[in-house]
């Protein structure tokens, strides 16, 4: 694997102009991992230059061609998923098993996914008397989050560059390392020079650099919603296509048939996984009046299961969140919600007994939260479940939806059709219903201030891709 202290441009590792560097920390250990280098606009300058250059050439690859590279690319990353994942782990704290099961093979079914899609699409169609043509925008850049490093990266990389769009990419400075290994890969499989590009740094040096870079045509952002109006409001002077994947405050809404001995673990899972750091976490359980005891009690016995430990060990289902801010803004929340008299079931601002050191938090459930407390509204982005309420059904949807948020959401019913019927009613990108597992090749976003645009799947490739008609 290539040393940290270069970035990828124009096919090759090339020191940055800046002779800062970043400190990437395990946050189990709160100990140095490595050192990246802390980016300028003018390495930013270079990489689109790089891009720009590639795009013709890349743009005019036939389909079949720019797929195999995918493949390629997919197949390398299964070859390395061992280690891939133990990486993953160290940077992000991420359990190990999650990381396997989850935070590597979600990233190779991108890239497969990819180049099935595009080598299937149609990217001319008769329309009457109109040639419709979908061709590729030109420049991407890519910003991306650490909680998912390699798979927000796929999902980016893998339809932008099947579409025929060149990429420059740049990761999060807190967990960038695993986004190194995937360049080495990409370095790996003969990529064209320029086709994909690879520079580290900050959000408001490196990451403004490319968003207002006159030679960018897309950008593709994921990460908060207030970066994220940064975003838009930045790219607006130039009139770039913007596509934001934000925050989510998701709701999951026990209609008064379900069992709540099947829902409560199953929403605490989905609460707190990848330690809670999930855009997409169910958040907020929503429960009748009448089952609230119910839950409480089901929660508090379900929290054992989720103790803090070591990521690194096999069994380990919660490990530490990714830095120092990222906790303290976790137990801010948890405090601040019982000052406003959110009711403790379990958890806490309190650390841990265990581990002595790291980034950790308690695996926290909250209940009679009401729709006044900032917790029913703040995304928290750490392993803490709130429950809420109801008394009818309408009102259960009112509370779902009192957010500015729609990224996700669940329905549990006995009764799938009155599950359907209310999953119809939720302002939210994806809905699952009675525990369904994730479809990563389903249009992924969010309504509202969770973003807009879509990643996965033919949705995600269009995306990347203009629309021409052409009279004949």
């Amino acid at each position: 694997m290539p040393a940290y202290d270069h970035i990828y441009i124009d096919g090759s590792w090339k020191p940055s102009h800046s002779t800062s560097t970043l400190t990437v920390l395990d946050p189990t250990t709160e100990q140095p991992l490595a050192l990246v280098p802390d980016g300028t606009a003018q390495d930013a300058d270079d990489a689109v230059g790089a891009a720009r250059a590639a795009f013709p050439a890349w743009s005019r690859t036939p389909v079949a061609e720019r797929t195999g590279y995918l493949d390629a690319i997919a197949a390398e990353l299964g070859r390395r998923a061992g280690d891939l994942a133990q990486l993953i782990t160290r940077e992000v704290g991420s359990p190990l098993a999650f990381s396997r099961a989850v935070q590597v093979p979600l990233p190779i079914n991108s890239f497969l996914q990819a180049a099935r899609t595009a080598g299937a699409y149609g990217f001319e169609q008769r329309r009457g008397p109109s040639l419709v043509v979908r061709e590729p925008y030109g420049v991407v850049a890519a910003i991306t989050p650490w909680n998912y490093p390699v798979h927000q990266v796929a999902a980016k990389v893998a339809y932008a560059l099947a579409a025929g769009n060149t990429v420059v990419l740049k990761p999060s400075e807190l967990a960038p390392l695993s986004v190194w290994e995937l360049t080495d890969i990409i370095d790996s499989v003969g990529l064209p020079p320029g086709v994909f590009n690879l520079v580290s740094g900050t959000g408001p040096t490196l990451g403004e650099a490319l968003v207002t870079h006159p030679g960018v045509d897309v950008v593709s952002f994921t990460g908060s919603t207030a970066a994220g109006r940064r975003v838009g409001s930045l790219a607006a002077d130039s009139v770039k296509k913007v596509m934001l994947e934000l925050g989510g405050k998701s709701p999951a809404v026990m209609l008064p048939d379900a069992d709540p001995a099947l829902v409560v673990p199953a929403v605490m899972a989905a609460a707190y996984l990848n330690n809670g750091q999930t855009c997409s976490a169910l958040t907020r359980l929503i429960v009748p009046r009448a089952k609230l005891r119910e839950t409480e009690e089901l929660a508090r016995a379900a929290a054992p299961s989720w103790t803090p430990a070591n990521p690194a060990c096999e069994h380990t289902r919660l490990g530490p969140l990714v830095s120092a801010a990222q906790r303290d803004r976790v137990r801010h929340h948890i405090g601040n919600a019982l000052v406003s008299g959110a009711k403790l079931v379990t958890g806490g601002a309190a650390p841990p007994p265990e581990p002595g050191r790291g980034y950790f938090v308690r695996p926290t459930v909250l209940s009679q939260v009401t729709r006044d407390m900032a917790i029913h509204h703040d995304e928290v982005f750490g392993p803490v479940l709130v429950i809420e309420s109801y008394d009818s059904e309408d009102e259960a949807v009112r509370i779902a939806n009192d957010t500015v948020y729609g990224l996700a959401a669940a329905v549990w019913s006995a009764d799938e059709d009155r599950a359907l019927d209310v999953a119809r009613k939720l302002r939210a990108g994806q809905v699952q219903i009675n525990g369904a597992r994730f479809d990563p090749n389903a249009p992924f976003g969010g309504y509202k201030q969770s973003g807009n645009g879509r990643e996965g799947g033919r949705t995600g490739l269009e995306e990347f891709l203009e629309t021409k008609a052409i009279q004949t």
